[in-house]
């Protein structure tokens, strides 16, 4: 099987490096690196030579932006067919809509780790990643990861992965969906779980959930947490506790899991 062909485009060595280093070492025989470049210009040249099935990039790129080159990529006819996944720092709705109207697959805030990056890259290149306005399914032609579709769903409402809340969360979560009854004992035992798992205090870990709460309804994407909690409507005044939040989607991946393996059955 041919390996895709992948394009790193970062200003940042730290961010190529490390993306870099973690395919290597993942050694998967679906994708390999074809070239790491700091510019856009670099990007736009080596697309113009050599195909490429993804692209991997940052919005803010020397001699030419991000939005620049996807827009010179589509007036040019170069790469057709390119997947385009892009790390960003910026999570403004407006730009992050006027990228994926110019074709872009999925949008990642940073920073982000790098394994869940080669994750998303997996999925965009095997399965076709749904765009980030659209809400996270299973869809019918295979189950992502609890991983890509924790990371689906934080993303669709609004919630930045460099909070402390955003990992604990991600491991509360987790820990719900491989042993449901550790809900019965929110304080008593799924607390002092994450905490032990993050070398941290259990009140730590309540707080920390508690604030990326806050933040997910100080961004307001009521449309996408309505579609997330089927007919519970929350308003920017009134927010589920942390117990209600991870019970909610834990219960949610186990239903939509449970739904795509008797469609495949």
């Amino acid at each position: 099987m041919e390996r895709a062909r992948i394009l790193l485009a970062d200003s940042a060595i730290e961010t190529r490096e490390a993306l870099g280093r973690h395919l290597r070492e993942a050694q998967d025989a679906s994708m390999e690196l074809s070239a790491s470049v700091s510019s856009g210009l670099e990007a736009l040249r080596i697309l113009s030579e050599r195909p490429i099935d993804l692209l991997v990039m940052d919005l803010v790129l020397p001699g030419l932006d991000g939005f620049s080159l996807l827009e010179k990529l589509h007036a040019l006819g170069i790469s057709p067919g390119l997947k385009v996944l892009v790390l960003a720092a910026i999570g403004r709705a407006d730009l992050i809509q006027r990228v994926m109207d110019l074709g872009v697959d999925y949008y990642m805030l940073k920073p982000c780790e790098p394994e869940i990056v080669l994750e998303r890259m997996r999925s965009i290149l095997n399965e076709g990643a749904k765009k980030a306005q659209s809400f996270p399914s299973m869809g019918i032609g295979g189950s992502p990861t609890l991983d890509v579709w924790l990371s689906d769903i934080f993303f669709s409402i609004g919630l930045p992965a460099h909070i402390k809340g955003y990992a604990y969360l991600r491991e509360a979560i987790t820990m719900a969906v491989d042993r449901p009854q550790i809900l019965e004992s929110i304080t008593g035992e799924l607390y002092p779980s994450v905490a032990r798992r993050f070398n941290t205090e259990p009140s730590k870990v309540e707080r920390a959930i508690r604030h990326a709460l806050n933040v997910i309804w100080a961004r307001g994407q009521m449309a996408n947490i309505g579609r997330i909690f089927d007919g519970l409507h929350y308003t920017f005044s009134e927010k589920p506790s942390n117990g209600e939040f991870i019970a909610l989607l834990s219960e949610r991946f186990r239903v939509e899991r449970a739904a795509c393996e008797k469609r495949s059955s």
